[in-house]
C-alpha cells in the first residue's frame, strides 16, 4: 500500500502564515515552494524562512520545491534544505536522468521528487523514475501544456499521452506518482471532474493549490463505502472458494482471483489509514 497523499498542497516559503496554516488543513501532504509560488526579489527571504516555518503537521508527507540548479538560486536552495526535516526535495523541470544524479551529488541521501513538466521530461520519463535516489513523480500540467502549445480542455485529452507516460515510469520504478494541479479555482464541478480522471488512471493522490481544493482531492482518491463493502465481499468468497479447492470465485457477476483480492485487502488498508489519519486531525 502506498502512503497516503490524496491532497498534497503547495504552500509558498515566503508566506509564514500560509505555511503555519498548512499544518491545520486536512491535506495529506505539503510542498512548500521555493520555485513558481516565490517572486525573484524574495528567493533569499523565503529560504531563509523555510526551516522556521516548517510544521509537523500530524505525519504528513512533507516536501520542499527548490528552483531548478540552472537557475541562480538553485543551488543555495539545495544547501538550504540540506538538514531540514522533510520527507524530500521536489525538483522542477526535470528533463533527465543526469539532472537528477546532479541534484543527488548535492543532496547525498536525500529522496527527491521530480517533476515532469516539459516535453523532455515526459520522453524521459522511465530513465528519471529509475533513479534510485527518486521517490516519486509530480506531473506539472500547466507548464507541459504551454511548452506542447496545447489548449487544455476537459478531459485533458492533450495531455493524455504525457499522464500515462508519467503515470507508467513511476509504477514501472515502484515509486509514487501525483496528478498536476487545476488551476479554476471557482469550478467545483471541473475540480471533481479532474479528481476523479486522475484516480482513474491510477495516480496516488492530487497536488493542489488552495485549501479549498483539498477536500475534492481527499473524496476522490479514498475508498467509497460501496468499494469497502465490494473488497470485504470478495475477500470472503475467494477465501471460500479456496476452503473448496477452487482458485477462483464470482461476485456480482465478475471473477474474483488472486490479484483482486490483493486490490481488495489494500483498499480496505487505504481506508483504515484514512480513517487513523482524520482520528490524529481531529
Amino acid at each position: 500500500m502506498t502512503p497516503l497523499c490524496r491532497s498534497v498542497l503547495y504552500v509558498p516559503a515566503a508566506n509564514a502564515r500560509a505555511m503555519a496554516k498548512a499544518g491545520t488543513l486536512p491535506c495529506d501532504g505539503i510542498i512548500y515552494d521555493l520555485e513558481d509560488a516565490v517572486a525573484p526579489g524574495h528567493k533569499g527571504a523565503a529560504r531563509d524562512a523555510l526551516a522556521a516555518g516548517i510544521v509537523a503537521g500530524a505525519g504528513k508527507l512533507r516536501l520542499v520545491r527548490i528552483n531548478a540548479l540552472a537557475t541562480e538560486w538553485g543551488r543555495a536552495d539545495a544547501a538550504a534544505v540540506a538538514g531540514l526535516e522533510v520527507a524530500g526535495v521536489l525538483l522542477p523541470k526535470v528533463a533527465s536522468g543526469g539532472d537528477v544524479e546532479a541534484a543527488a551529488a548535492l543532496l547525498p541521501g536525500r529522496a527527491l521528487w521530480a517533476m515532469i513538466e516539459t516535453p523532455a521530461g515526459v520522453l524521459a520519463a522511465a530513465e528519471i523514475a529509475a533513479h534510485p535516489a527518486v521517490a516519486g513523480l509530480v506531473m506539472g500540467t500547466n507548464d507541459l501544456a504551454h511548452d506542447l502549445g496545447a489548449a487544455p480542455g476537459a478531459g485533458r485529452a492533450e495531455l493524455a499521452v504525457a499522464l500515462q507516460t508519467g503515470l507508467l515510469a513511476a509504477r514501472a520504478a515502484g515509486i509514487l506518482a501525483l496528478d498536476g494541479v487545476f488551476t479554476a479555482l471557482d469550478d467545483a464541478e471541473g475540480l471533481a471532474a479532474e479528481c476523479a480522471e486522475g484516480r482513474r488512471l491510477g495516480f496516488d493522490g492530487k497536488t493542489v493549490i488552495h485549501p479549498g481544493q483539498i477536500a475534492a482531492a481527499n473524496a476522490a482518491f479514498a475508498p467509497t463505502e460501496a468499494e469497502c463493502d465490494l473488497a470485504r465481499r470478495q475477500i470472503a468468497a475467494h477465501e471460500a472458494a479456496l476452503a473448496r479447492g477452487q482458485g477462483v470465485a464470482v461476485v456480482d457477476g465478475r471473477i474474483v482471483e488472486n490479484l483482486h483480492v490483493a486490490a481488495a485487502r489494500d483498499r480496505l488498508r487505504r481506508a483504515e489509514a484514512i480513517r487513523a489519519r482524520e482520528g490524529m486531525e481531529r
